[in-house]
């Protein structure tokens, strides 16, 4: 076990921490006692010596420790790594009946800063993106086989944030057998196949679940334009929900490759989907020049700002795209409109798309808030786990 060493807070800043918010920035850090590694445990004590909790250190991050307990009899080692992992999924067992991909572990969410695991069946795929899950990664590896019964494990630990920790990227299996080109999972009825090898995230955007089936309710429109489609989720619910023409658009040939045949699969005859591969930005330009009108759009972009560092240029991307969706709806015409970037908040967002409706010349009015799925749940004191936002909004 990584040898113990104290990190004291300058006064005054361990209001966070009393507040059981799990990250500590290094300017709130007044020294450290003992010369800890990256990776190593450290007790936190607020200036007059008082525990505050025990975390995980960081020397290459802006985020110095990160907690992963707040009780002092309650140390990290393999016993709470073991105990949080079991809790993580023992939580979800209601879903768990219900889905055969979902999302296990989520992070600060359950009390695991750094460590997302999900389930696609026979496999759970990882991604630890924290010094402290990636020197616990045996430990996890193993609670997580032991809790969820599934002995195949890969690792997709390749994203952008592993870069402003200095951690080094690792994919590949970690136990049990390689999975195929891609998975099979069933999403209320409908199957796909989830490509976990070169997929975005982990393969499939299990957090948008609910959102496709409230699409799926919303799509009997003549004209329907799904942006960055992926591999078809959406463009799938659309068709089920009665859409009579659909234009989807994604820059990636393989993604769009496996979104028609998720059509076919499903049964969906594929003459109503018009499938183009081009950026969103100069292909919704193009829409624009040629007058096309659309009654519902989704605008479902990657990830803009993966901190908040990023988000003054996430914002003018994400103002451009709603502002030329704006424009391309009809009269009464919807717009689902998200964002996984963790570096906007709910509020930041809303004002973007406010600010696009005014530079678009609509009235649009806001119908309704939307978030991800129940297995991905968000702690109270942790709000920059609410990654996900979308927002519904309708024009005059």
């Amino acid at each position: 076990m990584p040898k113990i060493t104290r990190a004291i807070l300058k006064s005054g800043r361990e209001k966070a921490l009393l507040r059981r918010h799990p990250w500590i920035f290094s300017g709130a850090v007044l020294r450290l006692d003992g010369k800890p590694r990256t990776g190593d445990a450290v007790r936190v004590e607020a200036h007059d010596g008082r525990f505050l909790g025990w975390g995980i250190y960081s020397g290459s991050s802006q985020i110095s420790v990160r907690v992963w307990s707040f009780i002092e009899d309650a140390p990290i080692d393999a016993e709470l790594i073991t105990r949080k992992i079991a809790t993580a999924i023992q939580r979800r067992a209601p879903v768990l009946e219900n889905f055969t991909a979902l999302r296990l572990v989520n992070a600060e969410a359950d009390g695991l800063p750094g460590v997302i695991c999900d389930r696609y069946g026979n496999h759970l795929v990882v991604q630890l993106s924290s010094a402290g899950a990636d020197s616990w990664r045996e430990i996890i590896v193993d609670a997580l086989i032991q809790h969820s019964g599934v002995e195949n494990v890969y690792e997709r630990s390749d994203s952008e944030v592993l870069e402003l920790e200095g951690l080094t990227a690792r994919v590949g299996a970690v136990r049990g057998s390689m999975p195929n080109v891609t998975l099979p999972i069933e999403e209320a009825g409908f199957r796909f196949e989830v490509n976990i090898v070169d997929g975005h995230k982990t393969g499939f955007y299990l957090d948008q679940r609910d959102n496709r089936a409230l699409l799926r309710q919303l799509a009997a429109v003549d004209s329907l334009l799904d942006c960055f489609c992926y591999t078809g989720g959406f463009t799938v619910n659309a068709l089920a929900g009665g859409a009579k023409h659909i234009t989807a658009i994604d820059s990636s040939a393989d993604a769009l490759a496996l979104a028609v045949k998720h059509v076919s699969d499903n049964g969906f005859d594929p003459g109503p989907v018009e499938w183009i591969e081009d950026d969103v930005f100069k292909r919704l330009r193009k829409l624009r020049d040629q007058a096309r009108q659309f009654d519902l759009i989704v605008l479902d972009p990657p990830k803009f700002a993966p901190t908040a560092a990023y988000a003054e240029r996430a914002a003018r991307g994400y103002k451009d795209i709603n502002l030329l969706a704006f424009k391309l709806l009809n009269p009464g015409g919807k717009l689902l409109t998200f964002s996984c970037s963790g570096g906007i908040d709910r509020a930041l967002f809303q004002k973007i798309i406010a600010g696009a409706a005014l530079d678009a010349g609509v009235d649009a009015r806001l119908l309704r808030h939307l978030s991800a799925g129940i297995d991905h749940p968000v702690a109270m004191n942790f709000p920059e786990g609410d990654y996900l936002k979308g927002l519904i909004c309708q024009v005059a």
